[in-house]
């Protein structure tokens, strides 16, 4: 009896003869020592409607005001508050329908840039207005809040620009500083632990504030590192710090969590071989969530059609996809009333992302996993039996009185699969249903792929070859 290792570290090789390995709609979790694996597999979560304004205009930005709780997102040229039911209430109109805006706060007035304009939304007055400060610089790209301050990048410029003390709607045309250490411009701005981040195309500073009337931020002396943002939305915060997608002069990217002043790569070989294989990751986008104790960072790449999950508890990395389509329907995310809520890139829909939805509004979730490539110790032919998996059964429904799971396998290192053996997985209640393939003949490497699409409490737990009975 030889069990299967079918979850363990990495993804699938640039040459499948190395390991076919690869999770879809599928994440990782390790088990204590004595438990009947070290590591078990679960479905991703699902996708719910929060609420559908309707229309192709997808959402743009959201912020949710820790303060007072009120959550506020702007779809095509329209600024919403959303309540915690789902309801939209119209506050105010924007000059553009399109692109990506920053937002942040101050507890009363939340500030929203476009790319052209900026705006402030006054959380105790309920007015919502253009900046028309002759002094506010034209291009707003990005904007975060830091001691009393919002402070702004431009596009293609290494200058950034402060407000005055917790007013976004006065401004000073010297109230300006310029990145220091690099000539290249700053590509976003954010604030973490109590200190400004400068993210250029190909390097990073952080300032602090120095508390002085004539401009309040200087360098903090000694932490610039040659490390820039290759994607402006691919920052979120992570971790107690923030997650991104990174580059430097060397050319090629990574995704990497900063740690202290560094960045820390959190995306391995085989990852960072299939993103920089794509012809733009300038688009990407990420969110980030909490899961059952598993920090969850998602990136997005747009005109690549793919989506990638990575879990911080285990290290590991999963495919991410909706039904139809090569990517995951969500671009951006963030936290209200306790859910997570996600933006669908395509439609004015929210959706609250959580593990009691087994469909994506309806529509089924295609859980995969493809075992590590198995061969005998001599490499001589393997002969399967039987191959039996460990899952949790009896999970039928109503709905789906009796779910199944299908197997396919290869022979030639992953390369091609044959067609697809369905099992099933047990109506409600039959808890002692056994999940079995017969006489799967020989080969000298053999993978296994596992895919589930009915909507139930996928849980696996172990795959063995040959068992003895």
């Amino acid at each position: 009896m030889a069990k299967i290792p079918v979850f363990g570290l990495g993804l699938a090789s640039k040459s499948p003869y190395v390991t076919a390995k690869l999770m879809t709609n599928m994440y990782a979790e390790s088990r204590p020592q004595g438990e009947k694996s070290a590591m078990v597999g679960y479905r991703t979560p699902g996708l719910n409607v929060f609420t559908d304004i309707g229309g192709m205009n997808p959402p743009r930005g959201s912020r949710t005001v820790e303060r007072t709780g009120a959550c506020y997102v702007v779809i095509g040229n329209t600024f919403y508050q959303i309540s915690t039911l789902g309801a939209t209430t119209s506050l105010g109109t924007l000059n553009t329908f399109t692109g990506r805006v920053s937002m942040s706060d101050n507890g009363v007035q939340v500030m929203i840039v476009d790319g052209l304009y900026g705006y402030i939304y006054n959380v105790n007055t309920g007015i919502f207005v253009q900046i028309t400060d002759v002094d506010f610089p034209a291009n707003p790209t990005t904007v975060t809040y830091l001691s009393t301050r919002f402070i702004i990048s431009l596009q293609a410029s290494s200058r950034f620009y402060v407000s005055a003390i917790n007013d976004g709607l006065s401004w000073d045309a010297l109230m300006f500083a310029n990145a220091e250490t690099n000539p290249d411009p700053i590509i976003a701005v954010w604030a973490s632990n109590g200190q400004l981040i400068l993210q250029g195309s190909v390097s990073t500073e952080y300032w602090g504030d120095s508390g002085a009337l004539d401009f309040p931020f200087t360098l903090i002396t000694g932490t610039a590192t040659e490390w820039g943002l290759a994607a402006t939305w691919s920052v979120a915060k992570y971790d107690n710090s923030i997650a991104c997608l990174t580059k430097n002069r060397m050319g090629q990217v990574m995704v990497a969590k900063i740690a202290g002043y560094l960045p820390q790569k959190i995306s391995t070989p085989d990852l960072d071989n299939i993103i920089n294989g794509y012809a733009t990751v300038s688009d990407a986008s990420a969110y980030t969530y909490m899961l059952g104790g598993h920090a969850m960072y998602v990136i997005n790449f747009p005109s690549a059609g793919a989506t990638w999950l990575y879990d911080g508890l285990t290290t590991m990395w999963s495919k991410l996809k909706s039904f139809g389509i090569a990517r995951h329907r969500a671009e951006f995310g963030f936290s209200f009333n306790n859910k997570t809520i996600v933006a669908d890139y395509a439609m004015g829909v929210l959706y609250e992302l959580t593990d009691t939805a087994k469909t994506d509004n309806g529509q089924q979730i295609e859980a995969e996993i493809i075992s590590e490539n198995i061969g005998s110790p001599d490499l001589d032919r393997l002969t399967i039996d039987k191959f039996r998996v460990d899952i949790q059964v009896g999970q039928g429904s109503l709905a789906v009185p009796n779910p199944q799971i299908g197997l396919s396998v290869s022979r030639d290192n992953g390369k091609t699969y044959g067609a697809e053996m369905l099992r099933d997985i047990g109506p409600i209640g039959n808890y002692r249903n056994t999940v079995d393939w017969n006489m799967l003949g020989t080969a000298r490497d053999v993978v296994f792929k596992l895919r589930v699409s009915d909507p139930f409490d996928f849980t696996l737990v172990n795959a063995i070859i040959n068992p003895d009975n």
